[in-house]
């Protein structure tokens, strides 16, 4: 289950402007379907044309839109400015609200993050489902912060701390970090954010890797090389990898050689987005896994 926003991202480039569809939660959702994890999405457009691509777009992956999700009557859009460095920049026109989640049953898996868990009113509706299902089914957050969605930084931290507190793996960039615990390096925010009870802490750091953390373990798995065309969608699809690898995991077993076969899966497939225009995530059999996997409804 991946709970968050499904939008259009706008993009202009020193030659030309596109657009298509992304929106953290909806980029991580159709990744998984990319890597063979069948996967259901609920999110928030609506029935325009903006929508009808998103539409598409999840569909041709494989990813099953749930009919609540045609909720809005304009469907969101973030407009990115990308230099010629290949690094993004973000303006957004975006509306948050999530249908009612009282009947939802409990997945395997339920990934959160970005707006969806900042943006009333349905940051709100959110946490009353991840209150809800906490203990009962794993629960993977990353927090994606747009600053310019947030409020003050200690409100957005206040926030960030509530839906960590119920989560078991917390994944965030070092700028995500920095923003967030600006006096802290990622050693320090790591051991805060697991003392909030994640078992799970990643902080990435674009070329220079990764971190992966448990209580017990702590290891540094490094960028997979590659050739940078558009960063946009490199960090959903790194999430997305994680959280089809740690399907193949039990919580609570995350020794050292898991978490680096995590990070190296992760890793290679941010590689692989980062190297193709648009956030276009690696498919299972470009990272040798098998079709058809575990099942992983998707709220988003």
């Amino acid at each position: 289950m991946v709970v968050g926003e499904a939008l259009i991202d706008i993009v202009h480039t020193p030659h030309e402007s596109t657009e298509h569809p992304g929106g953290s939660p909806a980029n991580v959702a159709y990744g998984l379907a990319r890597l063979g994890v069948s996967t259901t999405l609920l999110t928030a457009i609506a029935r325009d044309p903006r929508g009808q691509m998103i539409h598409r777009h999840l569909a041709d992956a494989g990813v099953r839109l749930m009919p609540e999700s045609w909720s809005l009557a304009k469907t969101s859009t973030a407009t990115a400015t990308i230099t010629p460095d290949g690094s993004a920049s973000y303006v957004f026109d975006t509306t948050w609200q999530l249908a009612p989640t009282e009947d939802l049953p409990t997945p395997l898996l339920l990934h959160t993050g970005s707006i969806a868990a900042f943006l009333d009113p349905g940051a709100s509706t959110l946490r009353a489902l991840l209150g809800r299902l906490h203990g009962s089914c794993r629960i993977s957050y990353d927090p994606n912060i747009r600053p310019s969605l947030l409020g003050s930084q200690a409100e957005a931290r206040s926030v960030f701390e509530d839906t960590a507190a119920l989560s078991d793996v917390v994944k965030l960039s070092r700028e995500d970090a920095v923003w967030l615990y600006p006096a802290a390096g990622p050693h320090e925010t790591i051991t805060t954010i697991l003392g909030l009870g994640a078992e799970l802490v990643v902080v990435t750091d674009g070329a220079a890797g990764a971190i992966l953390a448990t209580r017990e373990h702590r290891i540094t798995v490094p960028a997979a090389p590659t050739c940078v065309v558009d960063t946009i969608g490199a960090g959903d699809s790194y999430t997305a990898a994680l959280v089809a690898g740690l399907l193949d995991t039990r919580p609570g077993t995350l020794p050292p050689l898991a978490l680096a076969s995590l990070g190296q899966m992760a890793a290679t497939a941010a590689a692989i987005t980062v190297s193709r225009r648009g956030a276009q995530p690696p498919t299972a059999a470009e990272l040798n896994l098998p079709e058809n996997r575990a099942s992983v409804p998707a709220v988003g």
